[in-house]
């Protein structure tokens, strides 16, 4: 991977983290316009995606300071109340990684035609809650405090461990399962963007800890330099990208992503 295109796809990485476009589907879409090589492809978007964690960090750092004071204070408050529905949102996720790893790595070798595939599903279901959910009135169940309750919770979770597959946005399908489920917009958009920072921590200590072991390499289809200036350009661009998702939620229609998605989609079984 040449320096350049680790920049670029540093970039499409940052900036498609927060939108509802797919990150890990446009990493698929600008390695094969770019040309990149398969090798060492992995280690390279799991550094990116770490570097979209730390944007998330800094964007909402006071946010989290709060939510870990309160839970450490080992009362059952606010903060140990939402602490414990992002927990609770993990769930799904967590099982479809120690159960399906493998064949979750696989799907990054996958060819476009999936991507196009995870892309529709995406703008299905953003036009969905666009212009369907906000007529449904969710049945009240479980204590919604915080904006969330616990079942909510949890159905947004499965939809996260649905968006493993490239071209299924992890925002998109959080967000929209959210609204369809009654949270409102402004909570969901915080929530969606803080249930992510757990998993795509642990997956990166996990393999700091094999590469620590000895058990595995990481970086070495790559290279030092592709690395550092692909995580740098990822955090920079998730910092922007991060602020301006954050007003989109509150405000936008989702369906403009939508038919974007469908776009890029089409594009892709036309030219692939």
């Amino acid at each position: 991977m040449e320096w350049w295109q680790a920049v670029l796809l540093g970039i499409v990485q940052g900036l498609t983290e927060f939108l509802p476009v797919s990150s890990s589907g446009h990493l698929m879409i600008f390695k094969e316009l770019l040309g990149v090589d398969a090798e060492g492809f992995l280690d390279f978007t799991v550094t990116v995606h770490f570097a979209t964690v730390l944007a998330t960090l800094v964007v909402f750092w006071a946010v989290i300071w709060k939510l870990l004071k309160g839970f450490f204070k080992f009362k059952y408050n606010d903060e140990t109340d939402y602490v414990c529905k992002i927990l609770v949102s993990l769930i799904p996720v967590a099982l479809v990684g120690f159960l399906f790893k493998d064949q979750v790595d696989a799907l990054f070798s996958g060819s476009l035609s999936q991507v196009a595939i995870g892309l529709c599903i995406t703008a299905a279901l953003l036009l969905f809650s666009d212009n369907v959910g906000k007529r449904i009135k969710a049945p009240v169940a479980g204590d919604t405090r915080n904006g969330i309750s616990y079942w909510q919770a949890f159905v947004v979770g499965i939809a996260q461990a649905f968006a493993v597959v490239p071209g299924v946005s992890r925002s998109g399908s959080t967000i929209a399962t959210g609204l369809l489920t009654g949270v409102k917009r402004e909570s969901m958009a915080q929530f969606s963007f803080l249930m992510v920072l757990i998993p795509i921590v642990g997956e990166q200590l996990l393999e700091l800890l094999k590469v620590a072991t000895g058990s595995e390499s990481f970086g070495s289809g790559v290279g030092s330099l592709p690395l550092v200036l692909g995580f740098v350009g990822a955090f920079l661009s998730g910092l922007f990208a991060c602020k301006v998702m954050i007003a989109i939620v509150k405000k936008a229609r989702l369906s403009w992503f939508a038919l974007y998605c469908l776009l890029v989609a089409v594009l892709i079984f036309i030219l692939a």
